[in-house]
């Protein structure tokens, strides 16, 4: 169904990696294939040349043969590709052309023409299959990433493709979200259609993929059954820079605790979205000062917005914050916080990864800078322009920034989104040397590796309120283990 023999490929005026060589590969129809390989080892510009967007889309120097059902991708117009060949991308915020949640979900029908009637009733089956009931007549900007993320997926379903790609689908999403989305491909699997998904959490995908494609350096390098890939060994595993593929090997990651002294109490805090109700409602929580606080819970259950409340983002919400006996409105608390999205391309500005990253910084070291900038695998980044780089690279030069931004509490929201299992651990030891600094963490996440690894406390986050927190030491941590299905 899908042939690449010898195809190469350079993008226009890059030496960035991501850049293909030599690859062949064959995916008969009905596959689910997993590309798999740590940032940069072309798995997304893979994914491109199959759905089209190279060459219609990205330029560059294209070499080799193409096809899809047996016709040579650069013959047909993306806008025949697209009817073949539905995508997801890993950024959901960048595929959406519409307001609302119901006209997202109908816009791939709509393109195609379809009758009124048709495409009400593939609303209706789509919105049943992935169970979002709950996400229909939305407004999208108000909606998750994780909730976003499904929006995307279903948008791209009901337009009912032969082939379906998808780029790091579960990078935002919760276990329940991710339990939905193993669902949702396993129903594409069984209805005969063909899946490519190129992904860095590999363990829902151990039931349903039937090869896993290794990349290196823009090439091919290793291929498996998913029976020969699960009878690696951990170690294996984790010296090809991938994450576990199994839940139960995070169990024995190993955990450095931080004690920490004083707390930020915070009291008071009510938001609510103009013409929505209220969105969060939290009397009191403390932050204990040189920890790292995890924030987890359901997607869409308010963590967030409970950020960008905390930072001074939502204008509307009330609250204060307390330090040694003083007060604080949560609009002058502000300027004690730097935030890193989970979308870094709102909070990107500058025309350099080195400007960037001293942005909020009045006095930088230089060395320690590029110090920060080797260990995040950025130095030969440095006077790239950082729209220009990849998703994951995009957000390393945020957390660089945070790094150097010189303020008492950073936010991290999904700060390994779109990270392989190396930069996971180069974030996790960096965040670690932020603790001995004093510096206070809050991190939104669905990533139980990096809690593991990084964080000294919880916070769960239910409707919009704190439903607990505890210490995660070995007393509690069943809990955590209850939420993320650890065992």
């Amino acid at each position: 169904m899908i042939q690449l023999e010898n195809v190469t490929f350079t993008y226009n005026g890059s030496e960035e990696k991501g850049n293909l060589k030599n690859i062949n590969l064959s995916i008969r129809q009905g596959e689910v294939i997993l590309l798999c390989g740590e940032s940069g080892c072309g798995k997304t510009t893979l994914t491109r040349l199959i759905n089209g967007l190279i060459p219609w889309y990205y330029e560059g120097e294209l070499n080799g043969i193409i096809k899809v059902d047996g016709k040579e991708i650069r013959e047909q117009p993306l806008h025949i590709l697209s009817r073949k060949i539905g995508s997801v991308f890993q950024n959901p915020r960048s595929q959406f052309f519409n307001v609302d949640t119901t006209s997202e979900i109908a816009f791939s029908c709509e393109n195609q023409g379809l009758p009124e009637d048709e495409i009400r009733e593939r609303i209706h089956q789509t919105v049943s299959l992935f169970q979002i009931e709950n996400l229909i007549d939305r407004n999208i900007f108000h909606l998750s990433g994780g909730e976003k993320q499904k929006i995307a997926c279903a948008s791209v379903s009901a337009g009912e493709p032969e082939i379906f790609v998808l780029d790091e689908p579960s990078s935002n999403l919760d276990v329940a979200a991710i339990e939905d989305l193993k669902h949702i491909i396993s129903c594409w699997k069984s209805a005969g259609k063909t899946v490519i998904i190129a992904e860095h959490r590999l363990y829902y995908l151990m039931e349903l993929a039937d090869r896993i494609i290794y990349m290196q350096n823009g090439e091919i390098r290793r291929e498996w059954t998913t029976a020969d890939f699960l009878g690696l060994s951990q170690r294996e595993v984790e010296n090809l820079g991938l994450r576990p593929a199994s839940l139960k090997q995070i169990y024995e990651l190993h955990i450095e605790k931080s004690s920490g002294s004083g707390v930020y109490q915070l009291k008071q805090m009510d938001f609510a979205y103009k013409g929505e109700q209220q969105s969060l409602h939290i009397p009191a929580v403390n932050f204990t000062k040189g920890t790292a606080i995890a924030v987890i819970g359901k997607n869409g259950a308010g963590k967030s917005t409970f950020l960008r409340c905390l930072c001074g983002l939502e204008k509307r919400c009330s609250g204060e914050v307390q330090d040694n006996g003083k007060s604080y409105s949560l609009r002058k608390w502000a300027k004690n916080c730097y935030l890193v999205m989970q979308d870094v391309n709102h909070q990107l500005f500058t025309e350099s990864v080195f400007d960037e990253i001293v942005l909020g910084a009045d006095n930088a070291d230089t060395n320690k800078v590029e110090q920060v900038m080797e260990r995040l695998d950025l130095i030969s980044f440095r006077e790239r322009h950082p729209m220009s780089l990849s998703g994951g690279q995009k957000q390393r030069v945020a957390i660089a920034g945070a790094i150097f931004s010189d303020k008492k509490m950073l936010l991290l929201d999904e700060p390994t989104s779109g990270l392989d299992f190396r930069h996971m651990e180069q974030v996790a030891e960096l965040m670690q040397q932020l603790k001995q600094q004093g510096k206070t963490l809050l991190i939104v996440t669905h990533d139980p590796e990096f809690i593991l690894k990084t964080c000294d406390n919880i916070i769960r986050i239910e409707d919009g309120t704190i439903a607990e927190q505890y210490s995660l030491d070995t007393a509690e941590m069943g809990k955590l283990f209850d939420f993320f299905h650890l065992y």
